[in-house]
């Protein structure tokens, strides 16, 4: 049986205000943003006011300075700036795909970088969010596992790759305008650089403004939590943040799992399973996504298929099937088409979805599993990741 005492990882996330810096309004929760402005000095009956003047300029209309904030009052304005600021984290670069891909390599605290991926659909726009600098779990056939962990990102970090993004799009409402009925930006998928579940504080804070009603507005039903498998905070996770959740379940056996997403040897699937049984809101309405990488001969035969519909038998579920998208170095190579597409139809007669997902920015290297920042890459050679995998 797993431990199930709170998840202590050995790691911190930065803080969030030094004895010389001003506060950061971006990533506070309504409640923390109260307290910030109470202590500034506003006037408790003021405060909520102030909150909600605050909140909506901030996240309704995507300001980055105290002189746009045209209802509050010059002589406030002028104090808020001087011990408040509006940051985001800095675009380095944006590379945009031939399929409409954008991808953004971000600076943030301390010249770190992560990656944020937006991807246009027909009927939505996704963002995927990194909620780490790096990643712990060493998947094998990910290349953002071969990155060495950092820190944790602050909930103003996680919130502000919504709002760089918005900013690309041109996606803020002019004054006077009303927000348009389609957004570019209306799905989130947390699914970026790092272990959601290892960063559960942040990333729901980070998700409370993005579902709030009077700020970005985005349903939690558009938001997907992805992780490889924290089993303490699964439930926590969905009594706390409410999202959809994806398991990134990728193997049918522990022994295969094991070498695929190593946190496996700590919370095997059955574990895993039980957890996703059990997941507040789980319904048909809101099913738990099983996202599995395909991987030519390590996962992909008839008998895995066949394993997996009898392990998630019960679980209202939808089954991501994933093309392994290569990175340089990497020991796997991607399932035949005509595997992927036998493994989908056992899947498929069972009587569960089986998407197969479209690569989405391979030539920006922006697709599933191939993010990586490039200052902070640990560079290892197809060998030592072979090696780690347990394939050497």
């Amino acid at each position: 049986m797993a431990d199930t005492a709170p998840i202590q990882p050995d790691f911190a996330t930065i803080p969030r205000k030094t004895a010389d810096s001003a506060r950061n309004l971006i990533g506070m929760t309504r409640e923390s943003l109260a307290a910030a402005l109470s202590e500034f000095g506003i006037p408790d009956k003021q405060v909520k006011m102030r909150v909600g003047q605050l909140w909506q300029w901030l996240y309704q209309r995507g300001v980055t300075r105290f002189d746009d904030m045209t209802n509050l009052a010059k002589g406030l304005r002028e104090d808020l700036s001087r011990s408040f600021e509006i940051t985001r984290p800095e675009i380095v670069t944006r590379q945009i795909s031939q399929d409409g891909t954008r991808k953004y390599l971000l600076r943030i605290a301390g010249g770190h970088e992560v990656e944020a991926v937006y991807i246009p659909e027909e009927d939505r726009g996704t963002l995927c969010v990194s909620s780490q600098v790096g990643c712990t779990l060493t998947c094998s056939f990910c290349h953002t596992g071969t990155q060495k962990l950092v820190r944790n990102l602050t909930p103003a970090e996680i919130v502000g790759q919504i709002l760089v993004c918005r900013d690309d799009l041109g996606e803020w409402p002019k004054a006077g305008e009303r927000p348009p009925e389609r957004r570019l930006l209306s799905n989130i998928v947390l699914m970026g650089m790092g272990e959601p579940l290892y960063n559960t504080d942040s990333v729901r804070d980070a998700m409370k403004i993005a579902m709030d009603n009077e700020g970005l507005s985005l349903s939690r039903r558009r938001i997907t939590l992805s992780t490889s498998g924290v089993v303490p905070e699964i439930k926590r996770a969905g009594e706390e943040i409410g999202t959809l959740l994806a398991i990134s379940l990728h193997a049918t056996t522990d022994e295969v799992r094991d070498k695929l997403v190593p946190i496996n040897k700590k919370w095997p699937i059955r574990e895993l399973l039980d957890a996703c049984r059990a997941y507040p809101r789980l319904s048909n309405a809101e099913r738990i996504t099983f996202e599995y990488v395909m991987l030519k001969g390590v996962n992909d035969s008839d008998a895995d298929a066949k394993r997996l519909v009898k392990l998630i038998a019960g679980i209202p579920a939808k089954i991501n099937l994933i093309p392994f998208n290569p990175w340089p170095g990497a020991p796997y190579e991607r399932s035949d088409w005509d595997r992927i597409e036998a493994f989908a139809e056992i899947v498929n007669r069972a009587g569960y979805a089986s998407p197969v997902r479209t690569p989405r920015g391979q030539d920006i290297m922006a697709a599933c599993g191939q993010l990586k920042s490039a200052t902070e890459r640990a560079r290892k050679s197809r060998a030592e990741v072979a090696a780690e995998a347990g394939l050497g």
